[in-house]
């Protein structure tokens, strides 16, 4: 009789957390290129904020201690990004700081873009993919895989600020939008604010060149798809980390990571106060490769001669997902389980013809 008591005083428990384990319905996986976990577990480098090679001009060294210092590594990385460290620290997970031997690495033999993308959304570390003019990628990602599900037909999209998106996740053959570096956005039915974007994408700044844009471009032209198309699957890639941390300008690496987390907060907060996504949305953030540190003037390149530019990081957040904060268990983890871990936050299981690696159970338990 005590069994049966405590088995039916157990059931309701167990049901909600079944329940709350499958509210996941949309998925926005996030990615800003090559943000280095340094960054991101331990704020501002003060070594290369006081390097005159890495900034323009005295006064770029002053606004980062003005903007990003703190005495403590807590207080920095909170000043750099007060939505993760307040946000998502208190709702969702963490994982990449290899102070506490929290480790997340690249499996690719490469440790740049295009093999870094291909390891996220094909969960296969193809070593033949080993250029960033590879061709458009025969593999199938979880991308395609979930679009060609009848629930998810029509429903997914990616925004990228680097062109190569195009191939990497194989618009022509893919079937979903991918609306990369100077693409225009909104098909053929543009909102107001679409035709506007694109005018002023036309328009725009081109540090870069044709081959990417700014990424406040890529990030206003997929807000505007996520609160009027409604996508259940979302992907957004933003650049220009990547790009000022290769220019060797550490003021504006930070002031773009800066505006990364202040546009995930919008994303959130667009999530939560709308019906179609509010708790049943989850977030996975990451980035496609690190960057140098054991000889601080390397923290501009990646590459596979680069000590370092393997570690990587990750976050994540939504319904059914412990708050476990900042991620202090030694454990290593890699790229190539994100595939599988993106439809795993779906209940679905990711299947392709190449190997696909196992979705990362930690999040869930």
């Amino acid at each position: 009789m005590k069994k049966m008591i405590i088995l039916l005083f157990l059931a309701p428990a167990y049901l909600i957390a079944q329940q709350k384990a499958t509210d996941i319905k949309n998925v926005i996986v996030i990615t800003t290129d090559g943000l280095r976990w340094q960054e991101v577990f331990k704020g501002m480098d003060a070594a290369l904020a006081n390097d005159g090679r890495f900034n323009q001009g005295r006064r770029d060294s002053i606004e980062i201690y003005e903007n990003y210092w703190a005495e403590d590594p807590a207080g920095r990385r909170k000043k750099l990004m007060p939505f993760f460290w307040n946000t998502i620290a208190a709702k969702g997970q963490l994982y990449g700081n290899r102070e506490k031997n929290n480790k997340v690495n690249v499996a690719n033999p490469y440790w740049f873009s295009y093999p870094g993308y291909n390891e996220i959304f094909t969960g296969y570390p193809d070593p033949a993919v080993n250029s960033n003019e590879y061709q458009a990628n025969p593999h199938v990602t979880v991308l395609e895989y979930i679009n060609n599900l009848p629930a998810f037909k029509g429903k997914v999209a990616a925004f990228g600020a680097w062109g190569a998106f195009n191939r990497i996740l194989n618009e022509e053959r893919a079937g979903f939008p991918v609306i990369a570096a100077f693409d225009t956005t909104g098909g053929k039915n543009p909102t107001t604010k679409e035709l506007l974007i694109n005018a002023m994408l036309k328009d725009s700044y081109k540090p870069f060149g044709y081959g990417e844009c700014l990424d406040v471009f890529t990030h206003y032209g997929a807000m505007e798809h996520l609160e009027t198309r409604k996508p259940k699957v979302l992907y957004i890639a933003y650049g220009e980390t990547d790009e000022w941390a290769h220019a060797g300008r550490y003021k504006d690496y930070l002031d773009a990571a800066k505006n990364l987390d202040k546009w995930i907060s919008d994303i959130w907060n667009y999530v939560q106060r709308t019906p179609a996504y509010k708790d049943k949305t989850a977030l996975l953030i990451t980035c496609d490769h690190g960057r140098g540190d054991a000889k601080k003037e390397q923290w501009t390149s990646h590459g596979s001669r680069i000590a370092g530019a393997d570690e990587i990081w990750f976050a994540v957040m939504g319904p059914g997902i412990p708050a476990k904060g900042e991620v202090s268990k030694d454990m290593q983890l890699y790229q190539k389980q994100f595939a599988q871990t993106i439809a795993s936050l779906l209940g679905l299981t990711y299947k392709a013809e190449h190997p696909i690696a196992d979705a990362i159970k930690e999040i869930k338990n």
